[in-house]
Order: C-alpha cells, then structure tokens, then sequence
C-alpha cells in the first residue's frame, strides 16, 4: 500500500504498549461456555475430563511460552501471568478435545475472549489469584448443590429458591444430609482449581565412568491443586512472583 492514495488509512492504527515494570495477567475465559457445554452434556456439577482437558492446554502454553510463570485455572476460565494468545489456547482446546471425550465430536465451535490486566505488585498478583480461588470455592459449593438438586428431581428454579439465601454451613448442611455428600472430601480440582508452574527438579541420569549417578536439575511443568490464599504454596515456590 505504499505511496498509494489509501495508506492514510494506516492512521488510524494504533500501537498499543503495556507500561513496564507491570506483572501482565492475561485472564482467558470461555464465550458462552455454559451454552457449549450443555449442548455436550458435561458432568454437573463438574466434568474433571473437561477441567483436565483446559490444564492440558495451560501447560501446552506454560511449555510454549517461556514467559508464562504461573497459570491458574478455574471453571472455564484461565488466568495466565505474562504474555500469552487466546487463540492458541483456543487451537489446543480443540486439538486436545478428542483426547479428553473421545467418543463425543465437536458439535459446536468453542471459543475464548481475554482481557489484559496490570498490577504493579506481586502482592496484588496474589490477592488477584486469592480473588479468583474464592470465587472458585463460592461458585463449586453452590453449582453442586445445585446440581444435586435438580438431579434429585427439582426443577431449576425450584433449586434456585431452594438455594437463596443460604449461607456456606447450610449448603453443607444440604449436601450432608440430603445426599450423604461431605463437601470438604470433594476433590481439590473441584474446590481450589488448578494451578500450573515450572518447578525445578532433580533427574538422574546415567552413571559416569566411575559408577557415580549423574544427577542435573531442569525445569518440569506441574499441574497442582493448592491453597494459594495461605503464605504455605508461595514460601515453597518463592521463585513464581519473584521482584527484582
């Protein structure tokens, strides 16, 4: 287009910078996902192959984005710290689909939006991460009641007014005596989400000439459910939200 009487268009392109000395969250979640996963009939009030199938595609990403320090994911939302493309966690979704439902295709095509936010500290990062584990608790112990619920043979809206006004000790309460089901032995996945970082690791390798292990240290991707409100998590991965 150049020297051409239409490259005036090219101003009204804009460059787009993040400031510096920012931690970058991009923060990727599932457009319309409860729509998609009706139509495909997921486990309620969760599918841990669907929730497997989204940490498949964060440590694809921790692994192809060497900038991407930590990822956690809840639901159908994933927040990654550092740069990072929804549309290639979108291409690994559907590329790793079969290896989660293999005997369900592709009826609908799911897709992603994000949003980029900057917080100027590693405490903010981590009241962020709290923020969302919360939100993570808050929405699992509600959703398996729910669920529970209209399985039992409630309508939705009867579920709903079942549920209003309801306090954590109650829903428990429900769970425990309506469905012999003790929240807190609910799977971590479930409760607490998912959290992926590069952790560092001894290997062993072959013996050197004398018969002595060779061992090295190298970076693997791991996949946890962890309480990342409490110091415990962070004080033994101290090198996530290192500040220069």
């Amino acid at each position: 287009m150049a020297n051409s009487k239409y490259e005036y268009v090219k101003k009204f392109e804009m460059d787009d910078k993040l400031p510096a000395c920012n931690w970058i969250i991009v923060r990727i979640d599932g457009h319309k996902f409860h729509q998609f996963s009706d139509d495909h009939d997921f486990d309620k009030p969760n599918d841990e192959n669907a929730l497997n199938l989204m940490n498949s595609c964060a440590v694809s990403m921790v692994e192809h984005f060497p900038d991407i320090v930590f990822a956690y994911g809840v639901s159908d939302e994933y927040s990654k710290i550092l740069s990072l493309s929804v549309s290639y966690f979108t291409s690994l979704y559907v590329i790793k689909w079969k290896d989660f439902f293999p005997h369900k295709g592709l009826k609908e095509t799911p897709c992603f939006d994000g949003r980029i936010v900057l917080y100027p500290r590693a405490k903010i990062v981590r009241d962020y991460l709290s923020w969302r584990q919360v939100d993570c608790h808050i929405n699992n112990q509600y959703n398996t009641c729910f669920w529970m619920l209209v399985k039992s043979g409630k309508t939705k809206k009867e579920a709903q007014e079942r549920l209003k006004g309801t306090l954590a000790k109650d829903k428990n309460e429900l769970l425990f005596q309506q469905f012999g089901i003790n929240y807190d032995k609910l799977p971590d996945i479930f409760k607490k989400g998912s959290c992926v970082y590069k952790d560092t690791v001894e290997e062993t390798l072959k013996p050197d000439n004398g018969g002595n292990p060779v061992k090295r240290q190298r970076q693997r991707v791991t996949v946890g459910h962890f309480n990342i409100i409490d110091d415990r998590f962070w004080d033994e991965q101290p090198n996530i939200l290192r500040e220069n």
